[in-house]
């Protein structure tokens, strides 16, 4: 791999605060902060200790005094010489060292940078440089818990194992092709490709089934509560958040735009959505509005589909019922503080706005529909990225494809490269043979200084 530039950032958000950080990674790493550095020659200094001294402009103009940490390769977050500058944490000091860092031979660094050459570099895999950004936007315990795992580098171990159970079956048909004279190889091949490709489909779907599971801990659910006006979506919004998120009013049609929020039900984030009320009308400004509100439910993996208690179902109702009726929904009888709930449905649930009554129920019927059982709390190895379940999905039709193949008598070598292209997506999840546009995609999602 050609030498890498030496590149710094701010590690720390730049702002009034006790200390920032300043991080600088690269072979020239040392030598840059020593030519702004008084006091202390680190290239005298032990490997991870931390030094004082001051840094200074080019008239040796004292900026600050500063506390210098030293990380020599391979032995860094980046397996390169690593220096982290930890200033005061005033806005112009920080920027004062940094442009002066970059002035001597710094380069500012891309947005995850940092994390990406350490996987460059081998220090971590695909999966782990994802489980970094993981951590640091985890919001519950248990998306911590779940990044975690993923950064002791399970995910890898996992993935590496598959894919050699997929190579020896390449193995034994590249055998039975360069010498295709030895009938009795290629009724052992095909056989054994019938049985393990059997049984690696078994294995994946069991990976997929365990990831999905555990997905809604990691990214979410995204959640849409929808009705006609005036049955009281943007009042449900309010009581779950447990505050005045959305306007509230006895006029039809308040809501005319998208009203967000989020809500941690344990342990899981609900991402909420509160739409304007599905109904006909003529009036432009609120059919724009309706309009956005059925975009968003063709996005929604759950609906929380509104009626008023208090009267009759409408021919609105009715649409909306039909609407919805093979998307994950729950039906929410509102308005019970008015009128005992006379609905009939599967997954009703009967709740005040007003009163709160009946909240934590529905919050314990959107938690029995997606958490069937509290995997990230076990040793098995987890997987939990939507961009990991895609692949493995890919994978399991390609290795069924080889399957069927393998049942119907195909030639070995089409068998092959149907097994090949699920080797090589395998590769995807930990970073073997990913092309530059997705690494770039995936660390540009970092912070800087990260």
């Amino acid at each position: 791999m050609k030498e890498l530039d030496t590149i710094c950032a701010l590690s720390t958000a730049l702002g009034e605060s006790a200390i920032n950080i300043i991080r600088i990674s690269g072979n020239d790493a040392i030598d840059i902060v020593n030519s702004v550095l008084l006091d202390i020659d680190l290239k005298k200094v032990n490997a991870n200790t931390i030094n004082y001294g001051k840094i200074v402009d080019d008239n040796k103009n004292i900026i600050d005094e500063v506390l210098v940490s030293i990380f020599k390769a391979p032995k860094s977050y980046t397996k390169e010489d690593v220096v982290e500058i930890n200033t005061h944490g005033g806005i112009y000091v920080t920027t004062q060292v940094l442009e002066l860092l970059l002035s001597h031979g710094a380069r500012l660094a891309e947005a995850g940078e940092f994390t990406k050459r350490a996987f460059l570099n081998g220090r971590i895999d695909l999966s782990q440089a994802e489980a970094v950004m993981d951590m640091i936007s985890a919001s519950t315990k248990r998306q911590l818990s779940l990044a975690n795992k993923a950064l002791k580098g399970d995910i890898k171990t996992l993935i590496e194992s598959f894919r050699t159970k997929i190579q020896e079956i390449i193995l034994h048909i590249t055998v039975n092709i360069d010498y295709p004279e030895y009938i009795d190889e290629l009724q052992i091949t095909n056989d054994l490709c019938i049985k393990e490709t059997s049984s690696l489909i078994d294995e994946i779907d069991n990976i997929i089934k365990k990831a999905e599971s555990l997905r809604v801990y990691k990214e979410g659910i995204k959640t849409v509560i929808l009705g006609k006006p005036n049955v009281g979506k943007s009042s449900l919004l309010n009581a779950l958040l447990n505050e005045n998120k959305a306007i509230v009013t006895s006029y039809s049609g308040t809501t005319r735009d998208i009203v967000e929020g989020q809500l941690n039900i344990g342990g899981i984030i609900l991402h909420l959505i509160d739409t304007a009320g599905i109904r006909s009308t003529n009036n432009p400004i609120e059919k724009i509005g309706i309009e956005k509100s059925i975009e968003k439910l063709d996005e929604a993996e759950l609906v929380l589909l509104v009626l008023d208690n208090s009267s009759s179902l409408t021919k609105d109702d009715k649409k909306l019922l039909d609407l919805t009726k093979d998307k994950n929904r729950i039906i929410v009888g509102n308005k019970s503080d008015l009128k005992e709930s006379n609905f009939e449905f599967d997954n009703l649930v009967n709740v005040s706005s007003i009163t709160k009554e009946g909240i934590p129920k529905l919050e314990e019927k959107i938690k029995e529909m997606f958490v069937k059982e509290d995997i990230s709390k076990s040793n098995d190895v987890v997987i939990s990225s939507s961009r990991h379940i895609a692949i493995l999905k890919n994978v399991k039709k390609s290795i069924e494809e080889a399957h069927e193949g393998a049942l119907k008598g195909d030639y070995l070598d089409m068998v092959e490269i149907t097994l090949k292209e699920a080797y090589n997506s395998l590769g995807e999840i930990i970073g073997k043979g990913s092309p530059d546009e997705l690494l770039d995609e995936l660390f540009n999602k970092f912070c800087l200084g990260k």
